[in-house]
């Protein structure tokens, strides 16, 4: 369907034409004639990138009236997204005389707004909080407003603007028309909707919650070590890569950035720790393609609105399918086709079986390319480049004849090889040896049935310790969670856990132990979490251990002459190996065996419970 089939005005249609719009896409097609031909309120579900800002604004400005008042309202989660609005709906209303259109967000100077605002703007687009500074102090009048748009309502109930978003709903007449355009469906837009929407129709285009169908699902099963190793591989194979990688903390974002801008990569860093005028100068490089790879948290990529994104790269699997949803459908936009990746290790498989079932749409796994598909792609994209580039024979044709005399003494085939080893021979070096990175099938499981507290497979486990304990009245449970807010993770496997009255000590694989340590000092607290002193070990040695086994070194901190048993030994009586020649604490008896550790006394149960234990 044209746009000028849906009804529009006449000067509508001249800027959409302009701006090289035809048809309407699909959301349009329902959104247009439903907003200018009925009364109801409406809920319109559609990805990111689908044309929503036409589906609300184009009959927004079909309907205005001549009169010098603010009569709708758009609300964005970002600064970002509420200027991509403002800009679009200018240009939508291009030739349309007296419409004025002001964004107002945070992180500008609000001087520049308020002056903005002398005049009543026709259609005010603004971020929540902003906006409520602004209604407060005067300078904002919402009674007679006839349309409100909640834009990425769900993104915005995901950055915690519930409570803003009821104060401005409450500042609003209640015959206003109410929009709420959406990507998913979560319990609380379906609040919104029951308390603040009266008759109201719900549009749907595809299955709620649902992906984008234009994005190609795929994932790679890696040892968590090398995660970064691979998502080098992902760049490397796609030479022309424009695309976002999501990852999970601050910490992390800044870590892998750093790391891709070292390796010799396009890339940048876009989090929360940065103030406006450097997260606006790192946006401006990315929307102009100076920046090939974005690496973001969540939080900080809310409301980018990019076009023709290649990838999203989840470096992390999100811990809701609706931050998934929100991801991956940043690629794959206007009809384009795009790719979502995620790095994932074995004990994550079921995440995106979880996934796959709330999306409806499967994802594939593929093998990380090894170092010769990853030449050869580098190598072909080369010398597609040298197909294309433009030659200047003006400027050429001049030094040509000493350019052949320069080279006679080579035959064809030489002078290509060695041209293409001057551009190439880095990625030739680099990947001669490269390993196989992939898990295969005897290694995944031997990965998935892995858990804390043994060792089998030959992985090992570590024991980290955290500052805080009896003084602090902490505990396990507050220990464990801190541990789900700080990772996002429940899979993580935790044991061992003692707590003393100046720290806390426990256990996890050694393969999580990085991510949990980044995760918790990222917090930002006095909570600081490192490796325990003597902490890695599985029988043996000097400190045997934390858990030796049958015949392991001493007990938990035992000597040399310690016998066999550890610090758990497995037999509950004494004669399974002794503890060190020294007990962990002088109140304690020096010998006795791997008996219960849960016992407080006695010197058959060597050095017992040293700690409260669970």
């Amino acid at each position: 369907m044209t746009f000028k089939e849906l009804g529009l005005k006449e000067e509508i249609l001249r800027a959409v034409e302009e701006l090289g719009y035809e048809n309407a896409m699909p959301i349009q097609e329902k959104s247009i004639p439903f907003m200018m031909n009925e009364t109801k309120d409406l809920i319109a579900l559609a990805q990111t990138g689908t044309g929503k800002t036409a589906g609300f604004g184009l009959p927004i400005l079909n309907l205005l009236k001549d009169v010098r008042q603010t009569q709708a309202l758009v609300l964005a989660p970002t600064r970002e997204l509420c200027i991509q609005i403002a800009n679009d709906l200018k240009g939508y209303s291009k030739y349309m005389k007296g419409v004025k259109v002001v964004p107002v967000y945070g992180g500008e100077n609000i001087i520049t707004q308020l002056r903005q605002l002398d005049t009543p703007a026709q259609i005010l687009v603004a971020t929540p909080g902003r906006l409520i500074d602004l209604i407060e102090r005067r300078k904002v009048d919402l009674s007679g407003i006839d349309y409100l748009v909640l834009d990425e309502a769900d993104e915005m109930l995901n950055m915690g603007f519930l409570d803003d978003i009821t104060t401005i709903l409450e500042k609003t007449p209640e015959t206003r028309r109410t929009m709420l355009f959406s990507a998913t469906m979560p319990a609380g837009i379906t609040n919104i909707s029951r308390k603040y929407m009266k008759d109201r129709e719900e549009i749907s285009i595809g299955k709620k919650n649902t992906g984008n169908e234009n994005v190609e699902h795929i994932y790679y099963l890696v040892q968590a070590r090398d995660r970064y190793l691979t998502l080098k591989r992902v760049v490397d194979m796609n030479p022309d890569i424009y695309g976002i990688v999501f990852c999970r903390t601050r910490q992390e974002t800044k870590d892998i950035a750093e790391k891709l801008m070292k390796d010799g990569y396009s890339a940048d860093a876009l989090h929360g720790d940065l103030s406006q005028a450097q997260r606006d100068s790192v946006m401006q490089k990315f929307r102009i393609k100076n920046i090939q790879v974005l690496v973001a948290t969540d939080v900080a990529a809310r409301g980018l609105d990019v076009d023709s994104l290649t990838h999203v790269i989840n470096y992390n699997l999100p811990d809701d399918t609706e931050s998934y949803t929100h991801r991956s459908g940043r690629t794959g936009r206007a009809n384009k086709k795009g790719v979502s990746v995620s790095i994932i290790h074995s004990k994550e498989r079921g995440k995106i079986r979880e996934i796959e079932r709330i999306i409806n749409r499967k994802f594939e796994q593929q093998q990380i390319p090894n170092g010769i598909d990853v030449c050869k792609k580098q190598l072909f994209y080369l010398i597609e480049r040298m197909e294309n580039v433009e030659v200047n024979n003006e400027q050429l044709d001049p030094m040509f004849p000493e350019l052949l005399q320069k080279l006679e003494s080579m035959d064809k085939e030489e002078i290509i090889k060695r041209f293409v080893s001057l551009e190439f021979n880095r990625f030739l070096d680099y990947y001669k040896n490269a390993p196989d990175l992939n898990i295969h099938e005897r290694d995944s499981r031997r990965d998935g049935d892995f858990k804390v507290g043994g060792t089998r497979g030959g992985f090992s486990k570590l024991r980290l310790k955290i500052n805080l304990g009896e003084k602090e009245s902490f505990s396990p449970s507050r220990l464990l969670g801190m541990l789900n807010d700080a990772t996002g993770d429940k899979s993580i496997n935790v044991s061992g856990i003692e707590v003393t009255s100046k720290f806390t000590f426990f256990d996890v694989s050694a393969e999580d132990a990085d991510r949990v340590m980044t995760a918790f000092n990222d917090l930002g607290g006095e909570a600081r979490v490192d490796v325990a002193k003597g902490g890695r070990g599985n029988g043996g040695g000097r400190d045997g251990g934390y858990r030796g086994g049958n015949s392991g070194g001493g007990g938990y901190r035992g000597n040399s002459s310690g016998g066999g048993g550890g610090y758990r030994g497995r037999s509950e009586s004494s004669s399974n190996g002794g503890g060190g020649d020294k007990p962990w604490r002088k109140d304690r008896n020096s010998g006795g065996g791997g008996g219960d550790y849960k016992r407080k006394e006695g010197s058959s149960g060597g050095d017992g419970a040293r700690r409260k234990r669970y």
